[in-house]
């Protein structure tokens, strides 16, 4: 099953949002505004300049060898969130997307409450205390992704993601969402070592990847967070995934290289998160990157940035690139 297309964001009144927009360092849920004034941060952009193009212009008096420059900067694609209810997005205006889109998960749940949070909270007499935790997630579309992205030509490349585009809701993915399965049995899921956030050597491990589902064991509800986003990030930059979701994936074409696949602990080379909510921060990081408060109502936003390169066509062919 696939979305249809979102709406482009209209780059024309984002000067004035900017303007307007005042967030505070900490906060509950974040609105458009807030996520579009957060996105202009060169912490997270890192433009360079990275190499140079080669071209071969041809007119009717004959040939030449033409170059322009390579750059190189990263662009906020999606918006992912997690949360404990549905309509629980801590995007306010996104928020009524899993509400809408609940019908699969309340059929599953038949009716009763939709089981998000920490399971530790349900103390039954006699058993042990459960650090398994269950967490909805939305990807949106990033609504300053056009803005950040495309937006010099020639010195900014085009962005894969369509602002408040739906890339993946957990409400429409219940059945993988919530049972784990096919996941729960490829072998990264089985062999212990594969696919986790952080090392247990170096003390420092979140969570598994695999199953790439709304249950986490971990004791931490933020990093419990970040595990689920980290996974919703690996579903939709990847094609042919056992879930209900749209892929967020560019084209490679002359003088223009998309980012690859999203993968844990490789650094910034493909990928970094910026917290939204409820911590707004002005840098990025990956996964772990640290100690920080919990949502106290358990809900977190993240931006995903990915890098992309690009050069401004001089020719009709493309020769090849150099790299610095």
């Amino acid at each position: 099953m696939r979305f249809s297309p979102g709406t482009h964001f209209n780059a024309a009144g984002v000067a004035t949002v900017l303007v307007a927009a005042a967030t505070p360092a900490t906060v509950s849920a974040i609105n458009t505004a807030g996520i579009i004034a957060s996105a202009i941060t060169q912490d997270c952009i890192s433009w360079r300049v990275s190499g140079i193009c080669y071209w071969l212009m041809c007119t009717p008096f004959g040939c030449s060898v033409k170059t322009s420059v390579k750059v190189t900067h990263f662009i906020p694609e999606v918006v992912v969130s997690t949360y404990t209810g549905p309509g629980g997005n801590p995007w306010t205006e996104m928020a009524f997307m899993s509400g809408a889109s609940g019908t699969i998960d309340n059929a599953l749940t038949s009716g009763a409450p939709a089981g998000g949070g920490n399971a530790a909270d349900i103390k039954n007499p006699g058993q042990r205390k459960s650090n398994i935790k269950f967490k909805y997630a939305d990807a949106i579309g990033h609504p300053a992704t056009s803005v950040i992205g495309g937006s010099i030509a020639g010195y900014s490349c085009d962005t894969a993601a369509t602002p408040f585009n739906p890339y993946f809701l957990s409400t429409l993915d219940s059945l993988v969402w919530r049972s784990g399965l096919p996941e729960s049995l490829y072998p990264e899921a089985l062999v212990p070592g594969q696919r986790e956030l952080g090392s247990q050597a170096s003390a420092n491990m979140w969570g598994n990847i695999y199953p790439r589902s709304g249950f986490v064991s971990q004791t931490d509800d933020d990093k419990a967070s970040a595990v689920v986003a980290q996974r919703v990030a690996d579903i939709i930059t990847r094609s042919g995934q056992p879930h209900v979701y749209q892929v967020l994936k560019g084209t490679h074409k002359a003088g223009y290289w998309p980012p690859g696949e999203v993968k844990e602990n490789t650094g910034t080379a493909n990928h970094k998160w910026q917290r939204l909510s409820p911590t707004l921060s002005a840098s990025c990081a990956v996964f772990p990157d640290g100690a920080y408060p919990i949502a106290q109502d358990g809900n977190e936003a993240y931006a995903l940035w990915q890098p992309y390169s690009c050069c401004k066509r001089r020719g009709q062919t493309f020769l090849y690139s150099t790299d610095f």
